[in-house]
């Protein structure tokens, strides 16, 4: 996080020069490669990475922080466009790897709103170095270009990004590594559908057996197809009784051990969606996960991996930025109101009560507890 046009003396001629070298990651797959048709596929037609996304960003929407004031604290609690700030931010940083906050002044000289930017139709604007200077928000035909700062200084748009090891503007989402596991997720979805419609098995064999050898007409063979398509084809006609005639035989065809693999290819895809978003598997209720050995241990986990320090993030971006609107503003997650830690915090506070080298001051400063005045 960096507030680039905060200058001062020898600043801009000591400043690195910044590019933006790469434009994606490789082409590895026949996956969609661009951000919108990966959300399509993954957020809204794929169940697991949704919910991976939901898991983690309504955790950080419902993660109670510590403001430094009361306005601070409303401001990080009220909606951007109708949904929660906290949990936007997240969604949009899990899924493109940017996120954009613009604080709206109120005309009093302070913050009155922080709005959420949607990334893809946000662009940066850089200086002849490379830094960012102001950012370009498009919708559709309309262009808006919003400054780094306004007249006095202060932060109008922070820019808080995932790690990109190859972009020095823009950051590295999680669409791109889970597109494979994605696409197959859904092709293995696709299969069973297809599966469900051709009365959920695979197909059969019809076979002529004359006693002459002949074979059927091309008028008895097509009167033949259409008759299977109408009564026997589909979920609706599964187990349906087959009236065979004329020589005609039935030879059913099971799957072969390769047929099958798709199963277990679409738990193992399933379950790299969830390592993509920093879930663990066992909270998505993914069948043969052993790697926790209890819910309650994996959820401490997901909270711990991801959305504690997803949360800390952002609050620390949002930090930097309003402190040029409130001074002093302090933001940070409260641990203590994490419910999903409260063993932890148990086990500490037994601790910490057991050692009796420790007078009742330094218990409390290891417990986070201020001294009565």
């Amino acid at each position: 996080m960096k507030w680039f046009g905060r200058k001062s003396a020898g600043r801009e001629e000591s400043r690195p020069v910044l590019s933006r070298v790469s434009a994606g990651v490789p082409v590895i797959g026949e996956w969609p490669r661009s951000y919108e048709a990966q959300v399509r596929d993954a957020y809204l037609g794929n169940a697991v990475a949704q919910r991976a996304v939901r898991l983690v960003a309504e955790g950080v929407g419902a993660a109670p922080v510590a403001a430094s004031s009361p306005e601070l604290a409303a401001l990080i609690g009220a909606t951007s466009g109708g949904q929660g700030l906290m949990e936007r931010l997240a969604s949009h940083l899990l899924l493109h790897g940017n996120g954009y906050v613009q604080a709206i002044a109120d005309g009093a000289g302070g913050v009155g709103e922080l709005f959420a930017l949607r990334p893809e139709r946000v662009s940066v604007e850089p200086d002849a170095q490379g830094w960012p200077v102001a950012y370009r928000y498009r919708v559709g035909e309309r262009m808006t270009r919003l400054a780094a700062e306004d007249a006095g200084g202060r932060p109008q748009v922070a820019h808080i990004r995932s790690f990109h090891p190859v972009d020095d503007h823009y950051g590295l989402g999680c669409l791109g590594a889970a597109a494979g596991a994605v696409a197959i997720h859904n092709a293995a979805a696709k299969w069973n559908k297809a599966l469900l419609d051709n009365a959920a098995r695979p197909s059969g064999a019809l076979t002529y057996e004359s006693g002459d050898g002949a074979s059927l007409s091309p008028e008895q063979f097509e009167r033949l197809n259409a008759e299977m398509q109408a009564a026997f084809a589909g979920a609706a006609n599964a187990g349906r009784p087959m009236l065979l005639e004329g020589g005609l035989k039935w030879q059913a065809m099971s799957l072969s051990p390769a047929d099958m693999d798709f199963v277990g290819l679409k738990a193992s895809a399933a379950r790299e969606i969830a390592l993509a978003f920093g879930v663990p598997p066992m909270l998505l209720g993914l069948p043969g996960d052993s790697t926790y050995a209890n819910y309650r241990e994996a959820n401490r986990a997901l909270w711990r991996q991801a959305i504690l320090p997803l949360t800390g993030k952002i609050l620390s971006a949002l930090e930097q930025m309003l402190a040029g609107w409130i001074p002093g503003a302090a933001l940070s997650v409260d641990l203590d109101r994490v419910a999903a830690l409260a063993e932890d915090r148990e086990r500490l506070w037994a601790q910490v009560s057991a050692a009796g080298f420790l007078s009742d001051e330094e218990k409390r400063a290891m417990l986070g507890i201020g001294q009565a005045g």
